[in-house]
């Protein structure tokens, strides 16, 4: 048994109240753990952070409003200590990459085990890292074969790479509006951005870019 001076708060971030029962019973089990707050979204996440400042923060990626990664970067912002868990649907490297460079410190996909999250949590809280051993390997097999090119969705913001996402997956600019809850002319000034950004003209232009980033494969943003 952990005595109370070594156990930690926990702040669970998820726009689905059924998922974040399931696994907030799971981190209920960790005898290390000694609250468990909620969030479904990270504007919530932001202000229970500020006032409760839990050790470890577990982020989806895939939220309404400012979203996962902006989320991440908010929150390291507000506080140097602050540990986050990326606990996610998506397994493209990008990802990967886009969350640990936004500050997180880990990043698991809900395919773990329930003992890989409760691991996770513990490692981070201990002022650890942890990245999922699958991704871990394959962050390394690209660094050992040098394909470290430029990716050229690194030059987009966490919004925009939400948008861009949405847009490459073939929905129409008013439901990525409503999926992202921003206005229809914010996705437009993005859309904008984005194609300037990456110099494209077209939104198959898009869509074929996001395939060869392998993101087509993946769940949409934010489902």
């Amino acid at each position: 048994m952990s005595n109370e001076h070594d156990k930690f708060d926990v702040l669970l971030v998820d726009d689905h109240a059924v998922v974040r029962a399931g696994y907030k019973a799971y981190l209920s089990l960790s005898d290390k753990i000694r609250t468990i707050y909620e969030a479904d979204r990270g504007e919530t996440a932001c202000q229970i952070y500020n006032q409760y400042k839990p050790q470890v923060v577990i982020m989806d990626l895939s939220m309404p409003g400012i979203g996962g990664f902006e989320s991440i970067r908010r929150l390291v912002n507000r506080g140097l200590d602050c540990q986050i868990l990326v606990f996610s649907i998506y397994n493209d490297l990008i990802y990967v990459t886009r969350a640990i460079k936004a500050g997180a410190k880990g990043f698991i996909t809900k395919n773990s085990s329930p003992e890989t999250l409760i691991n996770a949590v513990c490692l981070i809280a201990a002022g650890g890292t942890f990245i999922e051993p699958a991704l871990a390997q394959q962050l390394a097999i690209n660094v050992a074969f040098e394909k470290t090119d430029k990716n050229p969705l690194e030059c987009l913001s966490p919004k925009e790479f939400d948008v861009f996402c949405l847009l490459a997956k073939g929905m129409s600019t008013r439901d990525a509006a409503s999926k992202l809850c921003i206005s229809y002319k914010t996705v437009c000034n993005h859309t904008t951005t984005i194609k300037d950004k990456l110099g494209l003209k077209t939104l198959s232009e898009l869509s074929l870019l996001a395939g060869r980033q392998g993101l087509l494969d993946s769940p949409a943003t934010n489902e």
